[in-house]
């Protein structure tokens, strides 16, 4: 009988090899996250030091803010609550800054949600609760990135700053909000610039018994996720990202930088104006004059620190929650002027575009 070769048999691949595309990600991820978490300790530690010259026991004093946050369920519940728009704004962002779109003009997308999601609460009380809910997030949506879609038609068609035109959008938001509640939105009877109160039928599901955390905190996890794919996994999302890198490049590439930078901002201000359907029908259940404690500025900061990942987002604007809720109980247990919260905030902000900049220095070629 003829002598048969038998090749040596494969060991199968272990799904922690370092060719599985799983292991490959996540490497990636970290790679791209590890900047932001050294800004992140970076800034933490200047902010101990500036605690530590104003008489403060810095140790104390972050001790205090994080057991306070993390002391229980409902207080966990209570941060993940200003998280909640906190990562839908910021992730949002990551898609417009990946573009190169510095889209400043979430807060007034935020509004602009906020309002069409009160037009459509208040008004067709006889639609099933779900269809209601459903249509009410998606007008949000919808309002959010029809106002920033405007700033992109004027980058687009008039080579205009989408800095200052997204910037002018926002007062325009903001005072559209004042004349509604003060006019065609007004409650009947109200003392106070306010809508009607939605249903409770249409109120977000809550997700934890005995607190106020509702299913938007699920919504904006997933967003995220999609958020990913979309960038880093699809065509179109490949287009924003090369537009953002060079768009002489992309246009001679045959890449529509148009349409590449209107979804991209549209896409930005959807998830902004779907925060502001949230946080009208998760939370506040009526529009007032000022819906928002600035979450539309705040998120800037998130997509920064998150390194436009919109993955990093969630961990960003849990963090970022975290100090806003822990300013809270700083100031009342333990007397630290808030202030200072904002100040290590700057810091962190600061410390993140630091290392972006050294970053962009060091991958340029030496002259």
């Amino acid at each position: 009988m003829a002598d048969i070769d038998i090749p040596p048999s494969r060991k199968a691949a272990s799904p922690f090899s370092s060719n599985t595309p799983l292991l490959a990600w996540s490497r990636r991820l970290l790679k791209s996250m590890l900047p932001p978490l050294v800004a992140v300790l970076v800034a933490l530690f200047a902010g101990a030091v500036l605690l530590a010259v104003t008489g403060f026991n810095p140790l104390d004093i972050f001790t205090v803010m994080v057991s306070g946050v993390f002391q229980n369920v409902r207080s966990i519940a209570e941060m993940l609550l200003k998280a909640t728009p906190l990562i839908l704004i910021g992730v949002g962002l990551c898609v417009s800054f990946r573009c190169s779109i510095w889209n400043i003009g979430a807060e007034g997308q935020f509004y602009a949600g906020a309002c069409a999601a009160t037009f459509c609460g208040v008004n067709f009380a006889g639609l099933p609760p779900a269809l209601h809910i459903c249509l009410v997030l998606v007008a949000g949506t919808a309002a959010g990135a029809l106002w920033a879609a405007i700033a992109g038609v004027l980058k687009v068609a008039f080579n205009a700053s989408e800095i200052v035109t997204t910037i002018m959008l926002n007062y325009i938001a903001i005072f559209m909000t004042s004349y509604l509640v003060t006019g065609p939105l007004m409650e009947q009877g109200a003392a106070y610039p306010q809508s009607a109160k939605f249903a409770h039928a249409i109120w977000l599901p809550r997700i934890i018994p005995s607190t106020r955390l509702h299913i938007g905190i699920l919504i904006a996890v997933a967003l995220a996720v999609v958020a990913y794919v979309f960038l880093f996994r699809s065509s179109a999302g490949y287009a924003v990202r090369i537009v953002g890198i060079n768009s002489h490049a992309a246009r001679y590439a045959g890449i529509s930088v148009s349409r590449s930078i209107v979804l991209a901002i549209a896409i930005s201000g959807a998830l902004a104006g779907l925060a502001g359907a949230v946080q009208i029908e998760g939370v506040t259940y009526r529009l007032y004059q000022d819906i928002s404690p600035g979450y539309g500025f705040e998120a800037i900061a998130v997509a920064l620190l998150a390194n436009n990942n919109p993955i990093g987002a969630i961990l960003s604007g849990i963090l970022f929650a975290t100090l806003d809720s822990g300013s809270e109980l700083m100031q009342i247990n333990a007397q630290v002027p808030q202030v200072l919260v904002f100040v290590i905030q700057g810091m962190v902000i600061l410390s993140v575009v630091g290392f972006a900049a050294l970053k962009f220095q060091s991958a340029r070629p030496s002259e």
